[in-house]
């Protein structure tokens, strides 16, 4: 498997950036969107961030417009919107796949990584059906908001599935056990 600290990343406003920048930190990767119903998911994240930033927490948002094309904008469309309306804070990079065959390097270690999410992925592809909708399946990734833990140490912890949200149990406990490890 590729060493996710390795993959180059851009961040929005064009910085290089990599996940060994973040080294030692707890990671959120999140796959946003904001024409999505989930999209107010970015207000819980933002307060996730806030309340465990300082003991090493880092939500990293990644805008894809890979489902029903809810992320038509550009870069700078997006950095604004997101801080406009959500007062989002966390590090945004760039825009870019995170499904098929042009999926960025990093969502291509994630998901081979770490497969299957936690979270009610099959209600998820249901409703996506209902919606007249063909859903991804395992190991891609399934919708807008999808999260991806990575522990201190580098490695992928936990994957939850987009409805899974930020202040989820489930979500908050394996940040908090990934918080504690040294």
């Amino acid at each position: 498997m590729t060493d996710l600290a390795t993959i180059p990343l851009a961040r929005i406003d064009g910085a290089y950036d990599s996940l060994a920048e973040h080294h030692g930190k707890v990671l959120l990767i999140v796959n946003v969107a904001s024409k999505c119903g989930l999209t107010p998911q970015y207000e819980g994240l933002e307060q996730l961030y806030q309340r465990y930033k300082d003991e090493g927490l880092e939500v990293l948002g990644f805008p894809a417009n890979d489902f029903g094309g809810q992320e038509p904008g550009s870069d700078d469309e997006i950095a604004d919107f997101c801080s406009v309306n959500y007062n989002v804070s966390f590090p945004m990079f760039t825009k870019g796949d995170v499904t098929g065959v042009a999926k960025q390097p990093l969502y291509a270690a994630l998901t081979q990584g770490m497969p299957k999410k936690d979270g009610n992925a099959e209600e998820w592809r249901e409703k996506l059906r209902g919606y007249g909708m063909t859903p991804t399946e395992d190991p891609e990734v399934l919708w807008n908001f999808e999260k991806f833990l990575i522990g201190r140490d580098g490695q992928i912890a936990a994957r939850f599935s987009p409805a899974t949200t930020p202040d989820d149990m489930a979500l908050v406990g394996a940040i908090e056990v990934e918080l504690a490890k040294a």
